[in-house]
């Protein structure tokens, strides 16, 4: 896998390349050809996305003690 993200910049910069690969997907699909398993991977990716912001936040909650 990749390197751990440890600082706050580099983990916001994370979450918005992200989000922006999700964009992507989301306007690369042809809603006329879109099938149940490209909804389960868009649902997929927000799941990961938000997994990755709870992991984040706890450090920056940290960060704050």
């Amino acid at each position: 896998m990749g390197n751990a993200i440890h600082d706050k910049d580099s983990q916001i910069n994370y979450l918005k390349n992200r989000l922006n690969m999700f964009i992507d997907v989301i306007d690369s699909l042809d809603p006329e050809n879109t099938e149940l398993e490209d909804i389960d991977r868009l649902i997929k990716m927000l799941d990961d996305l938000e997994f990755k912001y709870d992991q984040f936040k706890n450090d920056w909650e940290e960060d704050q003690k």
